[in-house]
């Protein structure tokens, strides 16, 4: 199934990342946590892709197992380092695997160059003529330049891109407003709005460091009141994407894809508080 598809009907659409495993640790584990995670019933379910290509044959393995367990999978697939060839290879070991949905994206450079392509857009192009996929990019709602987030995320739209997914955000403000800018531009491809569950006090400071997101004030004295209780922050994390989502649920954004860091009982419980409302 193309994931466009469940993004267009009316239905509140619930997905969730994966990612492969580092080097070193059993390709095996992951396979299961695909099999845990499809049990509880996300609509879709991504998995990404190493810095330059790295876990490439993990990446394809994981996505056919998606597919396997009756969910669409969404490959991350970047761009930096590569050429033309690398990327055929890659794109037809993802048909044979029977996935159909692709997330383009730049990716961070290993080697110092650009490869043959500079830009996530130029992928997404390189996609499209290769074959019958949905391709579906990224957008930064909290990007140090808005204004060139909409010229790069309108580029993407005129290349090719299907439907776009939000970096985390913690704050739905931002998302919507984000949505008006995106409209005032004439960008009105579905957007999935990226919610990240806060499980871990350190990792997260870690990553918003690195992204540039914000840990708005009222959830960062949650994270600072539970720092040393794992399962209350775990608990508290859950409640507060849950939150999230009922807010952009009844605000009318449906399509909600969740930062899961590969542990099932996240999602699961995101889906339990949800029983009533996504059905």
């Amino acid at each position: 199934m193309k994931i466009i598809d469940l993004l267009k009907n009316e239905k509140v659409c619930i997905s969730c990342e994966l990612f492969p495993p580092k080097a070193g640790t059993e390709l095996q584990n992951a396979l299961n946590i695909v099999s845990d995670i499809a049990e509880v019933g996300p609509h879709f379910m991504s998995v990404t892709y190493g810095a330059g290509g790295t876990s490439v044959g993990q990446t394809v393995a994981i996505a056919r197992a998606i597919e396997a367990s009756g969910r669409p999978a969404l490959a991350h697939l970047t761009c930096i380092d590569a050429d033309e060839a690398k990327i055929d290879g890659v794109l037809a070991q993802m048909r044979a695997a029977g996935v159909q949905n692709v997330l383009a994206l730049r990716g961070d450079a290993v080697n110092g160059n650009d490869g043959d392509f500079a830009h996530a857009s130029d992928l997404m192009g390189k996609i499209k003529k290769a074959g019958d996929f949905c391709v579906g990019g990224a957008c930064y709602p909290e990007a140090g330049s808005l204004d060139r987030d909409i010229v790069n995320t309108r580029r993407k739209i005129d290349s090719g891109c299907d439907f776009l997914v939000t970096q985390m955000v913690f704050d739905n403000n931002i998302i919507y407003n984000y949505m008006y800018r995106l409209l005032r531009h004439g960008i009105d491809v579905p957007v999935v709005a990226g919610i990240m569950p806060v499980t871990n006090a350190k990792q997260i400071n870690r990553i918003c460091e690195l992204s540039g997101t914000k840990l708005p004030a009222n959830y960062r004295a949650i994270v600072e009141k539970f720092a040393d209780d794992p399962e209350a922050l775990k608990q508290a994390g859950i409640a507060y994407a849950t939150g999230q989502i009922v807010d952009l649920i009844a605000n009318g954004l449906k399509n909600i894809h969740v930062y899961t860091m590969n542990r099932p009982e996240i999602i699961g419980g995101i889906m339990k508080n949800l029983s009533e409302i996504v059905k």
